[in-house]
């Protein structure tokens, strides 16, 4: 057993956000839906399926679901070649990897989207495993992407620490009793992010590492 830094990625270690925001938008419009930037924006961070029910409601022909979620990743694939990390999401990851902290992603991306991720990372070398929301029944908020990022860092839910941008985020790890960290660069506002249950809340990955000895201590609490 050990200590884990489990991370969300989309606005916690890469800049994507608002390309899956400008992403959405463009499918819901292509299928006759007006749905706002800041409501899309509030949703990122939900497994497809649930985001396009969350904005439309539980009334909405089922049947679009596969559409809309397929437009939108063809939209969002045209970034790929150069999806932007976040400053200091490397340097973190490497930094807490010194420390001794076993590091585990905790996304909804798969296939060649995650792919795109980890290559604007550029830190395979520390990362000890991936939970994808395929690899369970239900995405964040339910907690079982954070179980699963838990079994695969071999760690108990105290030994841990989430590091999200999201209220899902935040939700979920709240769900698993992973205690959680927010960070700002997703635009989710402070308020909602320590309402949903961040114990702490930095601007950026290079906020959090300024500040990463009295975050995430070297020796446990």
């Amino acid at each position: 057993m050990g200590r884990a830094a489990l991370f969300d990625v989309d606005g916690t270690l890469t800049d994507t956000n608002y390309l899956h925001v400008t992403s959405w938008w463009e499918a819901f419009r292509q299928a006759g839906h007006t749905v706002t930037m800041h409501d899309i924006h509030h949703a990122i961070g939900l497994g497809s399926t649930d985001l396009i029910a969350h904005l439309l409601g539980d009334e909405r022909d089922h049947d679009l679901n596969a559409e809309l979620s397929a437009a939108h990743t063809t939209l969002y694939a045209t970034y790929f070649n150069r999806l932007p990390a976040l400053d200091g999401a490397r340097d973190l990851l490497h930094a807490l990897d010194d420390r001794g902290w076993r590091i585990v992603l905790a996304t909804s991306a798969g296939g060649s989207e995650l792919k795109a991720l980890r290559r604007a990372i550029d830190a395979d070398d520390v990362i000890a495993g991936i939970a994808s929301a395929d690899d369970v029944s239900s995405g964040k908020p339910a907690p079982d992407p954070v179980h699963h990022a838990l079994e695969i860092a071999e760690c108990g839910p105290d030994e841990a620490w989430f590091v999200g941008d999201s209220v899902w985020d935040m939700q979920a790890a709240r769900r698993a009793g992973v205690r959680s960290i927010a960070l700002l660069s997703g635009g989710i506002p402070r308020p909602d992010l320590e309402k949903a249950g961040a114990s702490a809340v930095y601007a950026t990955p290079a906020d959090l590492l300024a500040h990463l000895d009295s975050a995430l201590p070297a020796e446990p609490e």
